[in-house]
C-alpha cells in the first residue's frame, strides 16, 4: 500500500537508503518485533505510530545497532548491517534526536553540538555546518555558552537536532519529538522538522502523536504489539476509518491526538492485517 512522497520516483524504482526485510527482535522471551517491513526512502518524511509497548523504540534500537535482529535483515543503502556497531551506523550516515532530548546537561550548547560531529575530521565543514545550525536555531546560537540543562524544553529541542545535524546524517531518526514538550511548543517543533525536511533531509520519526505526525509526513506505519498493522501514505491513513476511531479515538473526548491500544484497536489490526 506504501507509496512514496510527492514529486519522488515509485518505490518500485529506487533503493531503500534504509531498510527492514522481516525482522523479528526480542528481549530474552519477549518478542519485541514480529516480521517487520521498512523502507525508508531518500527524501522522504516518514513515521511510524504506535502506543506505548508498541515496539516503537526497539525499532529504533534494531535500526541503530543497540539491538541485533533475532531473524530478518537490517539494510542500509544496500549493505546488511546487522552485525555491524552502532558506530559503524552513524559513520554511514544514521543519526538520532533521543526520546527526551538526552543532552549532556553540565557541558554548554556549543559543546553539546561538537559532539555530534566527534566523528568528522572535516574542520572547515564542521564550521560551515555550525553557522548552519545557527541559521536554523538563532536561538541556540544566543546561548552558545549557556549550561544546555538550563535550557527549556523547547531549546533543549533545538540543540538536540542541532547536534544530530552535526554529524551530517543521511537519514535523521527522531524518537518522540514531541514528548515532554508544552502544548504550545509541540506545532512549532513539528514546523521545524518540516522544514529540516524541505531542506532536503530525510526523516524516520517515531511519535504518539499521530495527527501532528501524518500533518507533515509522506507516508508511516502503524505498529501494535511488535507488528505492523497498518501502512500507506500519510493522507490515507488520517482518512481511514480504522485509524481514527481505533487509533486516534474517534474524538469523543475532544482528543484524537494519541495512537492508542486496547479491544477496539486489536480489532481493527486484525482487519487491517
Amino acid at each position: 500500500m506504501s507509496s512514496a512522497g510527492s514529486g519522488t520516483a515509485s518505490s518500485a524504482e529506487r533503493i531503500p537508503l534504509l531498510e527492514m526485510r522481516r525482522v523479528n527482535a526480542h528481549y530474552g522471551a519477549v518478542h519485541a518485533l514480529r516480521d517487520v517491513d521498512l523502507a525508508i526512502y531518500e527524501g522522504e518524511l516518514v513515521c511510524l505510530l504506535g502506543g506505548n509497548a508498541s515496539g516503537k523504540s526497539t525499532t529504533l534500537k534494531t535500526l541503530l545497532g543497540m539491538l541485533k535482529p533475532t531473524s530478518g535483515e537490517v539494510v542500509l543503502d544496500g549493505e546488511v548491517v546487522n552485525d555491524r556497531p552502532t558506530s559503524y551506523r552513524v559513520a554511514r550516515g544514521i543519526t538520532m534526536v533521543p526520546e527526551n532530548r538526552r543532552l549532556f546537561k553540565r557541558l554548554t550548547v556549543r559543546e553539546n553540538l561538537q559532539l555530534g560531529a566527534y566523528l568528522r575530521k572535516d574542520g572547515d565543514a564542521i564550521a560551515t555546518d555550525m553557522e548552519r545550525v545557527y541559521e536554523l536555531f538563532p536561538r541556540v546560537k544566543e546561548r552558545l555558552a549557556q549550561k544546555a540543562g538550563t535550557l527549556s524544553g523547547g531549546e533543549q529541542q533545538m540543540v538536540a537536532i542541532g547536534r544530530a545535524l552535526m554529524s551530517q546524517p543521511r537519514v535523521l531518526l527522531m524518537d518522540e519529538p514531541s514528548m515532554g514538550l508544552a502544548p504550545a511548543l509541540v506545532q512549532q517543533n513539528f514546523e521545524l522538522i518540516s522544514q529540516i525536511h524541505e531542506a532536503g533531509m530525510t526523516v524516520f520519526m517515531v511519535e504518539q502523536n499521530a495527527n501532528m505526525a501524518l500533518g507533515i509526513a509522506d507516508r508511516g506505519w502503524v505498529l501494535q504489539t511488535g507488528r505492523v498493522v497498518l501502512d500507506d501514505t500519510a493522507e490515507a491513513l488520517l482518512a481511514n476509518p480504522a485509524l481514527r476511531t481505533s487509533y486516534l479515538g474517534g474524538g469523543h473526548d475532544g482528543s484524537d491526538n494519541e495512537v492508542g491500544e486496547g479491544p477496539a484497536a486489536e480489532s481493527s489490526s486484525q482487519h487491517a492485517c
